[in-house]
């Protein structure tokens, strides 16, 4: 699968408690994308689960995206901390870059995917 259309279901809202993140997998086969979701309030944000700086997975537990307050996503490797709205990196090796944003809206409490989707483009750098 090179794509996902919009309106691909990631997981109902309630099933990302408020200030959380839950993570997913974009696609399928060996090496499937892996994504997770951010929520502020009503508002959900999702990235792509690479780190600009070395394109490695910011997290080594599931789910487990935030620092320690729940202020900021941080990127276990190397410490890089970035903003839960916008995925600008804040602090660290990457400072200035952002994470990839994947597009989602929320429809009838269904977290979806806002917009087509080319996987091949999000497999590729920069992150």
């Amino acid at each position: 699968m090179s794509s996902l259309a919009a309106g691909t279901e990631f997981m109902r809202l309630s099933e990302v408690p408020e200030g959380a993140t839950r993570g997913f997998e974009l696609g399928g086969g060996e090496w499937p994308l892996r994504g997770f979701l951010v929520r502020i309030g009503d508002e959900v944000h999702a990235y792509l689960n690479r780190c600009p700086h070395a394109g490695r997975q910011l997290n080594f537990m599931p789910d487990r995206f935030l620092t320690q307050d729940g202020a900021l996503i941080q990127c276990v490797a190397h410490g890089a901390l970035f903003e839960k709205n916008t995925g600008e990196c804040v602090a660290g090796p990457c400072a200035g870059e952002s994470l990839r944003r994947i597009p989602v809206s929320i429809e009838a409490g269904v977290v979806v995917l806002a917009e087509n989707l080319d996987l091949a483009a999000l497999a590729r750098p920069p992150w």
